[in-house]
Order: C-alpha cells, then structure tokens, then sequence
C-alpha cells in the first residue's frame, strides 16, 4: 500500500506549566481511516514544548510511513502561528524544537499546518491525557 498524503491532528498536554506532559496524534489516509495513533509520556516539560513534540512525533511517523503530504491540525495557535512564520519564536528551546520541525518538512513535497479550536481536536487530546492517566 503506497501512502500519498496524510492528515494528522496532533496535541501536547502538560499538568502544571511545566509539569508532567504527554502528547497525542491521529495520523489518518486519504479515505480518512487511522494508519496509526501516539500517545506517549514526555516527563517534565511546558505546555508549548509538549505541542512542538506532539508535531515532531506525527511527522516522524508519517515521514516512516512513506507520506509525501502532511496535513496537520494543532489547538495550539501560538505553535502553529510560529511554524507558519507569522510569530517570532522567543524561547531557545522552542526554537530548537521549531528547526526539528522545519528539517522534517523539508523531507516532504507538501505541508500545512492548521490552527482548530480545541473541540474539534478531541481524538489528540484524548490521547496525550490518557498517557499521563496511565503514568500515575
């Protein structure tokens, strides 16, 4: 089975800020049935680093996974706003975070990256909260 574009929605949870953190993704085909899901434990880390993880980890799994689109759909504005260039990234370990963004982009023909309101984010919140549900 050959994988041309996938849509991904993707969240990172953090309990305090910083605090325990998890991320979540739904990374689904064409038809819109789910190649696969994460949901995993970072440990301590802020919200905003949680959300560039999330990211990371979808990409990395479409980019395995033989994609050559990526669609991508975060509740995090101040994330998506700063990958589309449209604000300045301030913290240095977001930045470095963004350049591990920007280097799996590179590796696909096609990228967007979406801002949706939380509500329509539930599958990938669910996920990144079961994580740290299950870490306790």
């Amino acid at each position: 089975m050959s994988i041309n574009k996938v849509t991904i929605f993707t969240d990172g949870a953090a309990r305090g800020n910083p605090g325990p953190a998890a991320i979540g993704a739904v990374i689904r085909d064409e038809s819109g049935s789910v190649l696969a899901t994460i949901s995993k434990c970072l440990g301590t880390t802020t919200n905003n680093q949680a959300e560039y993880c999330a990211i990371i980890a979808a990409l990395e799994k479409a980019v395995s996974l033989g994609a050559k689109s990526v669609e991508i759909f975060s509740d995090s504005l101040l994330v998506v706003e700063q990958i589309c260039g449209r604000y300045k990234i301030k913290h240095a370990a977001l930045r470095t975070l963004y350049q591990d963004v920007v280097k799996l982009i590179g590796s696909l023909e096609s990228f967007k990256i979406t801002y949706v309101p939380r509500e329509r984010n539930k599958a990938a919140d669910e996920l990144a909260n079961q994580a740290l549900d299950n870490a306790k």
